[in-house]
């Protein structure tokens, strides 16, 4: 059975366009993970990744999750509660094009609606600044969580490409 899904790319040019959200609540936090750490990268790929389709690492080996996160160009924070996890994304930076991907950005069900995606994007886009680029960028599609692309358009990103794909 083939389904339809729909798939925007969004980016965002400079941190001054950036229409933050900030944690009102002071037990969250967000915090790179280094030295890397395959397993966190690989339960939340998993965990999240359950509801939205994300299949493309479930046959990954540990070889393949360690040599992954041990690159020197990626970057994965994770969104505590005091020291509870509550979320992460993972950033992608590709220096010869000057340019970060945000490759995964997610938070565990249990922190759904409590304004939370729109803090972790926001760190997300901000530490991808940091990082000297001149361009972020993400893919979103319909099989995301229904508020994704809202909360990407919202935190100031447009929409550069769309296509609809079939899986």
């Amino acid at each position: 059975m083939n389904k339809k899904v729909e798939r925007n790319y969004l980016e965002i040019n400079s941190l001054k366009d950036l229409k933050e959200s900030i944690n009102s609540l002071n037990q969250y936090s967000i915090e790179l993970v280094d030295p890397a750490d395959f397993q966190l990268n690989k339960f939340f790929y998993k965990k999240i990744g359950k509801k939205h389709h994300w299949v493309d690492r479930l046959s990954w080996s540990e070889k393949e999750w360690i040599n992954y996160t041990a690159d020197q160009k990626i970057r994965t924070f994770i969104l505590k509660n005091k020291d509870d996890l509550a979320g992460y994304f993972e950033l992608i930076v590709h220096d010869d094009k000057n340019e970060t991907e945000i490759a995964y950005l997610g938070l565990l069900e249990e922190y759904h609606d409590k304004k939370l995606g729109s803090f972790l994007l926001s760190s997300a886009i901000k530490n991808s600044f940091q990082e000297n680029t001149k361009r972020v960028w993400v893919h979103t599609c319909s099989l995301d969580h229904k508020n994704a692309l809202h909360n990407y358009i919202a935190r100031g990103m447009k929409i550069f490409k769309k296509e609809t794909i079939s899986i």
